[in-house]
């Protein structure tokens, strides 16, 4: 019986891949969360009355999941990918829905800022490190069951 080709792939290519794959989608889910009024910086600003506002808690959750998730479906999809594994109809389907995701952030930070530059700046670094660690968790756990 002969046996299956597999090609064999850069494992730190994936990785690199699904690291910015969940990076980008924690952003992008960022502010489109900032256009409903999840904001990271909340939990700087001193003129709430709040220990912890819950919208600002919900902000950093739905960022750190967002960049765990892109990392470790990312990881996992483009492992099986080049297995040969995904149909072209599943792989059409989640190149639509990147777009979509990433038309929708675009179009959010467009619109005009209502927060101060600092907060803002200070928010998308916070952003830009919580789901680079988060995608690098994602993917490494993706990368270590496969």
């Amino acid at each position: 019986m002969p046996k299956s080709e597999t090609t064999d792939f850069p494992r730190h290519l994936i990785f690199a891949g699904a690291l910015v794959s969940g990076v980008l989608l924690a952003l992008a889910l960022h502010m489109l969360g900032m256009r409903f009024g999840l904001d990271l910086g909340g939990l700087w600003r001193s003129d709430l009355a709040e220990f912890m506002p819950a919208r600002a808690a919900l902000a950093w959750w739905l960022v750190a999941t967002a960049g765990f998730a892109g990392g470790y479906f990312t990881a996992t999809l483009m492992d099986h990918a080049v297995a040969g594994q995904i149909p072209p109809r599943m792989r059409q389907f989640l190149i639509a829905i990147g777009v979509l995701v990433l038309a929708a952030a675009g179009q959010a930070a467009s619109a005009p800022s209502t927060g101060p530059t600092t907060a803002g700046v200070v928010s998308g670094l916070a952003t830009l490190l919580l789901g680079a660690a988060m995608a690098f968790c994602g993917a490494y756990f993706a990368l270590r069951r496969a």
